[in-house]
């Protein structure tokens, strides 16, 4: 038997792939999810090794689609209300600057006319003192909750803002969002027809302060229900000492309307017995039904009160009418 050569009993040298990407690169390494050659300019980190851009983008298309619209309506879900509205009455004020802007309004915000034009609270927008158009007079009653997210001056609207970021998110985590947020719409809307009903001659009326109070007066009142809690009183205490200062300010300053005010809380003290978190969850979803509908009808009641007096007799829209 001859000399046998080692070179025969040697494995073939390994084949060096070429990434599939950059055909001209050589590489050893693989994407770990569809197994292609991959280089390092195109290797990116995964939990287990590292993956191709490809397959990277049809992961992020999988979540986005999947798992990720998923999470996403859950973080919609899970913000706050107050949140939310403190955003829609910013906006609303960034509406109404660029809507009815003019020189100064950043600070001062618009007034009269231009108010009228972004959605303030008027009886009427137009016509001859015979013949009134536009307003809740003429039907747009939608008026009744755009005046609530706009504002005469950035200071007006950063004291309603703080007051809704204090109470806000109290009444919120008491009560739960969906009831905040309709509580807050409600109470403000009623806050609306009372100044509308009771306001003498014409008045151009915005903000969300009759909402606000609205939210305070509920606080009060389901907290006055389990006044037998030492938090409760305290919370009560609070919010009274409060209101008292708010309310002297309100009768206080000729500018500031304090029918909407008034109005607000009493809804809020309505709506607050109404939707008291202390009773069992059956009886508490009646009683929270019947209290806010009650409300919607009241203010119903009002605006067609007024717009019926004003029709019958437009003088009452002149001061002091």
């Amino acid at each position: 038997m001859g000399p046998v050569d080692p070179s025969t009993n040697l494995p073939p040298p390994p084949t060096r792939e070429r990434c599939y990407r950059h055909p001209n690169v050589e590489t050893g390494v693989h994407c770990t999810r569809c197994g292609k050659p991959i280089c390092p300019d195109c290797m990116i980190p995964a939990p287990v090794g590292h993956q191709c851009p490809g397959c990277v983008a049809d992961a992020q298309r999988e979540y986005r689609q999947g798992a990720g619209k998923q999470v996403a309506r859950a973080r919609v879900r899970t913000t706050p209300v107050t949140k939310i509205l403190m955003l829609a009455i910013a906006l609303g004020y960034v509406w109404e600057l660029i809507v009815a802007g003019g020189p100064g309004s950043p600070l001062d915000g618009p007034t009269g006319q231009n108010l009228i034009d972004a959605g303030a609270l008027v009886p009427a927008t137009g016509g001859t003192p015979f013949a009134l158009t536009g307003g809740l007079v003429g039907g747009e009653y939608w008026r009744l909750l755009s005046s609530m997210f706009l504002h005469a001056g950035l200071l007006h609207l950063a004291f309603n803002a703080y007051a809704l970021w204090i109470f806000g998110q109290e009444v919120e985590r008491d009560i739960g969002s969906v009831p905040m947020l309709t509580l807050f719409l409600v109470t403000g809307v009623f806050a609306g027809a009372v100044s509308y009903a009771l306001a003498p001659g014409f008045i151009v009326a915005v903000g969300a302060s009759g909402a606000i109070f609205g939210v305070l007066g509920a606080y009060i009142a389901y907290n006055w229900r389990r006044r037998q809690l030492a938090m409760a009183q305290a919370r009560v205490r609070g919010a009274i000492t409060l209101l008292v200062i708010n309310l002297v300010i309100g009768f206080s300053v000729p500018s500031i309307d304090w029918r909407a005010h008034v109005g607000g809380l009493v809804a809020g003290l309505v709506a607050g017995w109404a939707v008291d978190p202390s009773r069992p969850p059956a009886l508490r979803r009646t009683f929270t039904i019947a209290g806010l509908l009650a409300l919607v009808i009241g203010a119903g009641v009002l605006v067609a009160f007024r717009t019926a007096q004003i029709q019958a007799d437009p003088s009452v829209l002149l001061p002091g009418g």
